[in-house]
């Protein structure tokens, strides 16, 4: 598995084997906060759980999974390899070896590379993984949108047109297709500006708080850290990362859902101020509940399966 003394692929691979258990952990709830942030008409986190369960049945909130299970997990093989390597490089570089310990300093740099590395795959992923999840919902915005913009001049009440349920997406194939023949090649990285603003200091307050807590919760530097130490340790880094990054959360999934008839941001700055304008501050943190509940199950289970994986994959 090792090629070389810094660079190893299983880091890569038991990021891959984490990635896949932390998508299945927390999908249901991710579709929740994208409704939440990009969608309309729901109370709180409760109304939206229950509205979706009512008119879409317990598969709704798996919607758009396949590709997440499928892309997430190269995501986070790419995440925790580009890490983990990056930390071995860095303390090559700076102490000769790359197994010294990182200092603060260089765990934040190493953390904040991977967040800008992830979004070149994150964000067409994240994209896709958005516009299955919103399109039962932007279908109908759109259609009563037509519908109330009829050139006859009849005042045609909303509640009396009957919308066929229909699907922009066939799958996340079709997905792709259809955005590119669209919007081009570009249109896989709408909100990839945003997602920058998201990932680097998320990632910063995911590893650090990570590596900090493990360090607290291990008995003696020369031991092995017990997988629910682990399990803790990651679910609480998840929480924190996820809370503090809701804002440019809520930003970047505005600007993925937004590429139906009529689009409403032109730019980052442009989505924030008429966010603002519109629904107030509270509005960047919509979601906020949905994501502290959903980043501690899933870091965990990401965290605890990546470390066991890990160690298994060197005892071969």
């Amino acid at each position: 598995m090792q090629t070389s003394k810094s660079f190893r692929m299983d880091d890569f691979i038991a990021g891959w084997i984490g990635g896949a258990s932390s998508v299945v952990v927390g999908h249901p709830l991710d579709t929740v906060k994208t409704r939440l942030q990009a969608g309309k008409g729901y109370k709180n986190t409760l109304h939206c759980i229950l509205t979706i369960y009512r008119k879409e049945t317990v598969m709704g909130f798996f919607k758009g999974m396949s590709f997440p299970l499928a892309s997430i997990t190269v995501y986070n093989s790419v995440v925790f390899g580009t890490f983990s390597n990056t930390q071995r490089l860095i303390s090559k570089y700076r102490y000769g070896d790359g197994r010294h310990p990182c200092s603060m300093a260089d765990l934040t740099v190493a953390s904040m590379l991977t967040g800008l590395v992830s979004v070149g795959l994150g964000a067409p992923v994240d994209l896709v993984k958005i516009r299955l999840q919103m399109q039962t919902q932007m279908v109908l915005a759109e259609n009563l949108q037509l519908a109330g913009n009829v050139s006859n001049g009849t005042n045609i009440p909303m509640r009396s047109i009957s919308i066929p349920s229909q699907r922009l997406y066939r799958g996340p194939i079709h997905c792709i297709s259809s955005i590119l023949q669209t919007e081009g090649l570009q249109g896989l990285y709408r909100g990839a500006g945003a997602m920058i603003l998201r990932d680097v200091p998320g990632y910063m307050l995911y590893f650090i708080p990570y590596a900090i807590m493990c360090d607290l919760l291990k008995p003696d530097a020369s031991s092995s850290l017990h997988p629910g130490s682990i399990w803790l340790a990651g679910g609480l880094a998840g929480s924190i990362s996820w809370v503090t990054a809701t804002p440019a959360d809520v930003v970047k999934s505005r600007m993925q859902a937004d590429a139906q008839l009529q689009r409403k941001y032109k730019g980052i700055l442009h989505c924030i101020v008429h966010s603002y304008k519109t629904e107030g501050a509270q509005v960047f943190f919509r979601g906020v509940t949905v994501n502290a509940i959903r980043g501690f199950p899933m870091s965990a289970t990401m965290f605890l399966t990546y470390e066991l994986s890990l160690r298994f994959i060197r005892s071969l």
